[in-house]
């Protein structure tokens, strides 16, 4: 690998075939950090701005091969996990990571679509918790995401502080609970808890339907892990990324649904 040679990140999440979520996202956000982008699709999704029509999952020996054809020519300096619908999935995905020991996984629990389409199977929910949450860097839950991982409802800020804490229980390194679902005003908190320190970072709350802003964050956060940002600091970083793509955000599709304008965050940095 030659000194200008950018570090190689990998996504192992879920197809967008609309370009505005997903593995689509992921590239793009890591083009954007000028790091290399590697892709192992766990899923394939029929979907546009409007919502997910169908899903389909490849066999279990594709994904693993996908894996193993990243891991085997490439400096993997971190993984990003994003959409995987099943238990067998999540379990062959936490096998390559045991096997291979990425410095950095930065885990995007995608359980629900922005537009309430259900992404991960029932039955998969406890593996993500023992297999994939003690391997993990970093989690970044909505809400959502994390009342169905601690199993009880978070309705304050008080709430997400004890969610926090009891993902880092379960063996998470860090976490980041996204706040864009807890209504606080005019305020967006996001919340960042390692085991030893806790920082908020807030921005206004954009008046605007979104699509593929956990996919882009998670990604964004795992470049610039590989680009030397601590922990809180690559949170911070990828948060401002994703605000400013939605500033410059744009609606290709026939919905009002916006998607993120990489190249405008990477160039109003």
């Amino acid at each position: 690998m030659s000194p200008n040679t950018p570090v190689s990140v990998l996504t192992i999440a879920g197809s967008d075939s609309g370009g505005g979520a997903g593995i689509q996202a992921d590239l793009k956000a890591f083009a954007a950090h000028r790091v290399h982008g590697l892709s192992a699709i766990a899923a394939l999704t029929a979907q546009n701005t409007r919502g997910v029509t169908a899903v389909h999952v490849p066999p279990i020996a594709f994904l693993q091969a996908q894996i193993e054809a990243c891991f085997d020519d490439f400096d993997v300096h971190a993984v990003k996990l994003g959409m995987l619908a099943n238990a067998e999935v999540i379990h062959c995905v936490a096998d390559a990571l045991e096997k291979h020991h990425p410095t950095h996984v930065v885990l995007d629990p995608v359980m629900v679509s922005t537009s309430g389409a259900r992404l991960l199977e029932g039955s998969a929910l406890d593996a993500l918790r023992s297999r994939l949450l003690p391997l993990a860097t970093l989690v970044t839950p909505n809400t959502p995401e994390a009342e169905l991982l601690v199993g009880r409802r978070i309705g304050n800020g008080e709430d997400a502080e004890q969610a926090a804490a009891a993902l880092l229980d379960m063996g998470a390194g860090a976490v980041l609970l996204k706040g864009g679902h807890l209504l606080e005003g005019s305020r967006v908190i996001d919340r960042f808890f390692d085991t030893v320190s806790s920082e908020t970072f807030i921005h206004a709350r954009l008046s605007v339907d979104a699509h593929g802003t956990g996919c882009t964050l998670a990604s964004a956060i795992a470049a610039q892990l590989c680009n030397g940002l601590s922990l809180a600091n690559a949170c911070e970083a990828g948060i401002d990324y994703v605000a400013r793509g939605l500033r410059h955000g744009y609606t290709p599709g026939r919905s009002d649904v916006l998607v993120l304008d990489h190249f405008g965050a990477a160039t109003h940095a």
